[in-house]
């Protein structure tokens, strides 16, 4: 599992629009809503192949977000893409109670999400919606690692019933899983095998993650586990408990603040199953600023240096003596 390879660049945003394009081919009910930056967000690959599906709504987020809850609950498969700070903030009454609490059949593309944004500056840098969307019951959501897992997500999103959330983003980024790379909404998957600890992430922080756990081993002799949990709702617990058991120690990473979202999800998740040091690399209580994609990585401390420098952290915690880790290793130990 660790052949994963760089086979380019590409914008997850083009990955949402092309899986826009394979729904509407299977699927006559599927609708998509713009919000005046179609060519943004790639919903214009929908427009140009089914014009008479598309609606163009105009600067108009929260009347989009209704709108598509009322073609949802009249049948209609109804997609809303927006930027994520207008998506997820902008209508956020709308997507609690018209879509999330009526169980309506809507999906909303979060586009522009995260950092990388880059010159469109702060407030248009969403750093903040995982932690929202992911409290909405009946809500799911997904972050997808690179172009084509972003276009499996949206044609998995549209294939099952209920409201759900993919975050996409506007820079390219690695390109790294195939057509055959194992896609499942409630799942995540084991990119990299290892034991000595584990690196989890959603979204182009997986590639961080395999950087990180290539510089580990080459420089310390670190087997790291690489999880892409794209999946951030539902959550898998499963794999993510086994990690925690095999490895002791986990790292999260996310373009994303560390207050609430992958990192809090699974915080929540460890705590409760398998007690262990976690160590979240995110954004730090602060907003974004101008600046190519490149640079604000950097600056921001979401690049693969920040994760492996986590890892070595949780790895000497859990070795001090982490008094959940070793009081359930003591008893492991006894047991043999």
């Amino acid at each position: 599992m660790n052949d994963y390879k760089l086979l380019g660049k590409k914008p997850t945003r083009h990955g949402f629009g092309e899986g826009l394009v394979t729904l509407g081919e299977r699927h006559d009910n599927v609708i998509v809503l713009g919000g005046d930056i179609t060519g943004s967000v790639m919903t214009s690959y929908f427009k140009e192949k089914f014009p008479d599906r598309f609606f163009s709504i105009g600067i108009a987020e929260q009347n989009a977000t209704t709108i598509a809850a009322g073609f949802a609950l009249s049948g209609k498969i109804a997609f809303f893409s927006s930027y994520s700070v207008f998506a997820a903030f902008r209508n956020a009454d709308q997507l609690r109670i018209s879509v999330a609490y009526n169980d309506a059949n809507v999906k909303i593309g979060g586009g522009h999400s995260g950092i990388t944004v880059g010159p469109d500056g702060a407030t248009h840098q969403a750093m903040e919606e995982i932690s929202f969307i992911r409290t909405l019951p009946n809500m799911k959501l997904v972050v997808p690692c690179d172009f084509t897992e972003a276009k499996k997500a949206t044609i998995a999103i549209g294939e099952i019933f209920g409201p759900a959330f993919i975050r996409f983003g506007r820079s390219a980024v690695p390109m790294f899983t195939t057509e055959d790379t194992p896609f499942e909404i409630g799942k995540a998957l084991v990119m990299r095998e290892g034991n000595d600890v584990a690196l989890v992430a959603c979204g182009l922080m997986v590639w961080e993650a395999m950087t990180a756990a290539e510089e580990l081993e080459k420089r310390h002799g670190i087997k790291a586990r690489v999880i892409n949990n794209s999946s951030i709702k539902p959550i898998d617990v499963e794999t993510l408990t086994n990690a925690a058991r095999d490895c002791g120690c986990l790292v999260t990473a996310e373009e994303h603040q560390v207050h609430g979202g992958l990192g809090g999800a699974v915080a929540e998740v460890i705590v409760k199953n398998y007690p262990v040091p976690i160590e979240i690399v995110g954004v730090r209580d602060r907003f974004g600023c101008s600046g190519e994609p490149e640079e604000l990585m950097v600056k921001f401390g979401l690049t693969w240096k920040e994760i492996y420098a986590s890892a070595l952290k949780a790895i000497e915690r859990r070795d001090k003596g982490f008094i959940g880790y070793r009081q359930v290793k003591d008893v492991e130990d006894y047991k043999e």
